[in-house]
């Protein structure tokens, strides 16, 4: 991984879009601190697609897309796309899995959570579960969370994890799958014809799809707790953590475009 500040200026004036994680790459802790913010509405503000990419449930992906500086949010780790359009005041969801097939998908995560609390001990469903539509997070002991994605697994779910939670789902997405979908429908722009002209911003375990597949990836400094569980770690890492390390990127990326 090579430092933020060796980012190629001429690479930083072909980008088109930073798409983001959220926890622990725009926050700290559970906190958006205000420099955060305003790097987003930078951003913004200097032409480029803004996208977080979160693990996070809907109920989140709701408030985030009408409140935050942002070209929409893809949530639930690929399972939906939220997206606000404010001079008419309406959010358009679109989701992975038609309505029935979300409502089936439910039914057997609802089964999987009361499955996994029963075979790995202080497992338990995630206090915010009742706001998501497509995906189940559960926590437990760091020492257990490998023991969740096991069972996971065994159930025939696809499973991850972050920095909060383990996560699980029915259905052939995740998070590069929704982000090729939307860039692409929304905003025109092919990620497998120009993965350059994207930035992918992130921390931990389920950023390491797109750290693989994006060539200008970045890993906010807590991504080397995560480094034994990536498959490819981010081309470039910045000093500082969560919100602090976001704003770090901004900046190189703004400074270098000039």
């Amino acid at each position: 991984m090579r430092p933020i500040a060796e980012f190629p200026a001429a690479a930083a004036r072909r980008v088109r879009a930073i798409v983001t994680d959220v926890d622990d790459t725009l926050t700290d802790g559970a906190r958006l601190p205000a420099a955060t913010y305003a790097a987003l509405e930078r951003l913004k503000a200097a032409g480029l697609v803004v996208l977080p990419a979160s693990a996070a449930p809907a109920g989140w992906c709701d408030a985030w897309a009408r409140m935050w500086p942002v070209d929409g949010v893809v949530g639930e780790n690929g399972g939906l796309h939220f997206r606000h359009d404010g001079a008419r005041g309406i959010t358009r969801r679109r989701f992975w899995l038609d309505e029935a097939e979300r409502r089936a998908a439910r039914a057997r995560l609802a089964d999987l959570a009361s499955e996994v609390g029963l075979v790995v001990p202080g497992a338990a469903t995630a206090h915010d579960d009742l706001y998501r539509e497509t995906t189940l997070a559960m926590t437990a002991p760091a020492w257990r969370v490998d023991e969740v994605l096991a069972a996971y697994r065994r159930a025939g779910a696809r499973a991850t994890k972050n920095s909060l939670w383990a996560l699980a789902w029915f259905g052939e997405f995740d998070k590069l799958a929704m982000i090729r979908r939307v860039l692409a429908e929304d905003f025109a722009l092919d990620i497998d014809k120009d993965a350059e002209t994207v930035i992918y911003v992130g921390d931990s375990t389920n950023d390491g799809p797109q750290f693989a597949f994006f060539p200008n990836s970045i890993g906010v400094a807590s991504v080397t707790r995560w480094l034994d569980t990536l498959e490819k770690p981010p081309a470039f890492v910045t000093p500082s953590a969560g919100g602090a390390g976001f704003v770090e990127v901004a900046d190189a990326i703004l400074a270098a475009r000039g």
